[in-house]
């Protein structure tokens, strides 16, 4: 099969990357192809699966058309700057035009060494392979904007952390892979022309409807801001803890990339830390929406030679629009409570009521997933539950379900119509850390099963089938995982 690529990035002037072939692999082995997602990027599944397609998504066969590289840019990383990072242990083989007209990088990851390796080996064990397949995978089951995953192969090698693993490659899809420390590595160097450049390619390919506005730089920078306020608002609606929101990970099209120490919690606790690199906190759960006006304001920064001739009124009119970022949150934020809470018109009185349905979960350590879940059945007392086996409210709980009932009541529509919209918006399930880690650990040991069904069934997140109860169960006290790696 021949992919048919459109490398508009690699045509970039060459101080955007450095051109550079995955490294070949000793014994590739397909694990899992994506075949929805190749039909989509116009992708013959058959073909994935077979010898020549593996050797393709592996690294070691370049195919014809693909312009490997390997990208530069900076970053904050935990708020400190650094001046150069780059795709250490990834390569864009290029760019096609999907089925749906669309525009989609194709990314190995775990591919070899590149320029900016660091003294790293370029490569990735199995485990986190394995985990942001399922990760985002699930995600985008979930409706969250995600980078993809179109295939996933052992590499019949190791590779060494604090001990020998199998090494993994995963081919990586997105609708670009440019971020705001792309921005930050050419106006921390003063180069302006490359700036512009950029934002200009990231207008054309993410944003062409401002391309007339009288500042289009102001206006994708006003646009970037509503899709950030947008997508953190969707991870806090599923308990979804990114880990290392750096600025290097902040993707420019609005996508979730990055699913090394990511997790979604079971026990709602709004400050809850996953990550065994964030020693401090500063990426907990409830800090995501500042963090990300916080990394908005470090784009704001580097796009002020753009923005304006003066610098003061270029200043100016990034803090105009970074000002908007806290409405534009609350906004996205509220209006997802309403629709977890089956809510379908606005009232002032829904914002203390939603909450004090969150502080009642972390009073009383309630699962997240479940407590909305089991809000949902409620809804319709007539439906028969599947949840309270698994999770119901305590006592406590009685005087806000009176008012959240009054609330409801107070709408006109239907007990079952709402019932069907929470179901469609509260999900029966997630992918719970201890199953991930679980499936990672049988992986090790040659056992892909529990990643299979994992796949399967997080395909159909807001379904209910019969055998589900062993993955819409939380962790019992010996299986709660703790603390997630990044696997670099």
């Amino acid at each position: 099969m021949q992919l048919h690529f459109d490398n508009s990035f690699a045509g970039m002037p060459d101080r955007f990357f450095t051109r550079q072939p995955p490294t070949p692999v000793k014994k590739p082995a397909l694990i899992k192809a994506n075949n929805q997602l190749a039909q989509r990027l116009g992708i013959d599944p058959v073909w994935l699966e077979s010898g020549e397609g593996v050797m393709v998504i592996s690294g070691n066969h370049v195919p014809e058309g693909a312009d490997p590289i390997a990208t530069v840019y900076a970053g904050h990383q935990f708020g400190n700057w650094n001046p150069q990072l780059g795709d250490g242990r990834a390569v864009l083989l290029g760019e096609i035009i999907g089925s749906d007209g669309g525009r989609y990088d194709i990314q190995l990851k775990g591919a070899g060494q590149t320029p900016y390796s660091r003294m790293g080996d370029g490569r990735s064990p199995l485990g986190p392979v394995l985990r942001e397949y399922i990760v985002s995978e699930a995600m985008a089951a979930l409706g969250i904007p995600t980078t993809r995953a179109l295939a996933a192969v052992t590499t019949g090698e190791d590779v060494y952390r604090e001990e020998s693993l199998p090494g993994g490659v995963l081919t990586r899809v997105a609708k670009s892979h440019v971020r705001i420390g792309t921005l930050q590595f050419f106006a921390a160097q003063n180069d302006i022309e490359g700036l512009r450049i950029l934002i200009e390619h990231i207008i054309a390919r993410h944003y062409p409807e401002v391309a007339e506005s009288p500042n289009p730089v102001l206006t994708v920078f006003e646009s970037i801001i509503q899709k950030q306020a947008s997508l953190v608002a969707k991870w806090q609606m599923v308990g979804f803890i990114h880990g290392v929101m750096n600025t290097d990970n902040v993707l420019l099209s609005g996508e979730t990339i990055d699913y090394g120490p990511c997790a979604f919690m079971d026990t709602y606790d709004p400050a809850m830390v996953f990550s065994s690199i964030d020693q401090n906190g500063r990426y907990a759960y409830r800090n995501q929406p500042g963090i990300a006006h916080w990394n908005l304001a470090c784009l704001g920064q580097a796009l002020i030679p753009l923005l304006n001739d003066s610098r003061d009124i270029a200043t100016e009119l990034a803090k105009g629009a970074l000002d908007k970022f806290p409405e534009c949150f609350l906004d996205e934020y509220m209006a997802g409570l309403r629709s977890k809470l089956g809510l379908t018109t606005a009232s002032t009185e829904d914002e203390a009521l939603a909450k004090d349905f969150l502080s009642l979960l972390t009073k009383n350590q309630c699962d997240f997933t479940l407590a909305f879940r089991r809000i949902s059945e409620l809804a319709d007392e007539n439906m028969e539950s599947s949840v309270s086996p698994l999770f119901e409210f305590p006592e406590g709980f009685a005087p806000w379900l009176d008012r959240w009932r009054a609330r409801c009541f107070a709408e006109e529509i239907s007990s079952a119509e709402r019932h069907a919209r929470m179901h469609r918006t509260n999900p029966s399930l997630i992918p719970r850390n201890h199953l991930i880690e679980q499936a990672i650990k049988d992986a090790y040991n040659g056992d892909f099963g529990l990643f299979h069904r994992l796949n399967d069934r997080l395909s159909s997140p807001f379904d209910e089938m019969s055998g589900d109860e062993a993955m819409a169960r939380p962790p019992s006290s010996d299986q709660i995982v703790h603390q997630t790696f990044c696997g670099t």
